[in-house]
């Protein structure tokens, strides 16, 4: 993949976040990727943060590259984007696409049936190599032609296009939900008389160490659960008000609502 080139069309944040962590991974070399986007500057700022290419034309990088990332927004002009592919791209260059709603049918019509097309959800958690992106194929594209560069920036789990909503609201909204209960079970330990540092400390290193126990042990959360919960100790009588609080339910509102605002995004845009 080191020597596959590849075109972005968009430079935005999330496309800046796939471009370091493929640098900084090693997974992409650099001067292979090329960026156009409607903001000059951008390109300028992107090459000289990670040493993109910047003197190159959209109709050459098109022609040239071995996976084009379309990176724009979905109320773009994307039937523009679509021409531009139809006129310089390579009919066989994988087309992989982060623009959110935008089904691989409506991309098809954009850039002309026959080509391979990608369409991948990517994760928030690029820099970390931890988080898996959703993807989904269509019938002329093949994982050997993305996975190695899906890989740069995290995991990757393939599916069946109709779930990736359900893995927008769930998956890739899923730091959003984690970082909530952080902040609020710091708070707890501040409202209970420990000071912010100590707290923050602790509730990083519990939830940090909680992921790894169940990894290690193979244990269902609930198995360590009854290990923790001693009859009449602190630990039940604490669960005890966690469930009085509606936590469990609440979390599970909160992914529904993520997955139905996500299929309504895709539907303001068709």
């Amino acid at each position: 993949m080191k020597k596959k080139r590849i075109h972005f069309i968009g430079g935005g944040q999330m496309a800046e976040a796939i471009i370091r962590a493929s640098v900084s991974n090693q997974t992409v070399a650099a001067d292979y990727i090329s960026i156009t986007d409607i903001d000059e500057s951008r390109i300028r700022l992107l090459s000289r943060t990670y040493g993109t290419k910047d003197d190159i034309s959209q109709e050459t990088a098109l022609a040239d590259a071995n996976l084009i990332v379309i990176a724009v927004r979905p109320q773009d002009d994307l039937a523009a984007v679509g021409r531009n592919i139809q006129q310089f791209a390579k009919q066989d260059t994988a087309i992989l696409s982060i623009v959110a709603g935008v089904t691989i049918e409506k991309l098809a019509g954009y850039i002309g049936d026959g080509r391979p097309i990608i369409r991948c959800i990517p994760n928030t958690l690029t820099d970390t190599g931890f988080g898996y992106s959703g993807v989904a194929l269509n019938a002329y594209a093949s994982k050997e032609q993305v996975e190695d560069f899906l890989n740069g920036f995290g995991k990757v789990q393939y599916l069946d296009e109709s779930l990736i909503d359900i893995f927008t609201g769930f998956g890739v909204a899923g730091p959003n939900y984690v970082y909530y209960f952080i902040e609020s079970f710091a708070d707890a330990g501040v409202l209970a008389g420990l000071s912010r540092e100590q707290a923050w400390q602790v509730a990083l290193e519990n939830v940090a160490g909680a992921v790894v126990m169940l990894q290690q042990s193979g244990r269902h959360p609930r198995q360590l659960l009854d290990s923790n919960n001693s009859a009449g100790g602190v630990g039940i009588h604490a669960l005890y008000e966690l469930n009085n609080s509606d936590f469990a339910a609440g979390l599970q509102r909160s992914v529904l609502a993520a997955v139905k605002r996500t299929t309504q995004l895709g539907r303001d845009h068709e």
